[in-house]
């Protein structure tokens, strides 16, 4: 797994060339919903056994949660079950909001 800082992920998402990772949201859905990068996708982490099939192993996923730590593990448990190009956002949305887009709500 490798680790993304805000600003890599946000050059990432602003490369027209590049294929555009999976963002791969674990924070539980009001967390979600109070705030989140647009495009991403919201699985709370305890759903992500179940989601496993609806997820594309050949694409890019960048894991995402409030700091990193739960991400992380998603992250870890992807590649175990054959994931091979993960990414964890270091820092979380948190440091979204504070490195990248600073209207984001924090919580």
């Amino acid at each position: 797994m490798h680790n993304l800082t805000t600003p890599e992920l946000a050059a990432w998402l602003a490369d027209a060339v590049r294929e555009q990772p999976v963002l791969l949201d674990v924070r539980e859905l009001w967390e979600f919903q109070t705030c989140h990068i647009d495009g991403a996708l919201t699985v709370p982490m305890n759903t992500i056994p179940d989601k496993l099939s609806e997820l594309n192993a050949e694409k890019p996923i960048v894991c995402m949660c409030h700091h990193g730590m739960r991400s992380m593990q998603v992250g870890l448990f992807l590649e175990q079950h054959g994931f091979t190009n993960i990414s964890n956002l270091t820092g979380g949305i948190h440091a979204w909001a504070q490195q990248v887009d600073g209207t984001m709500p924090t919580y």
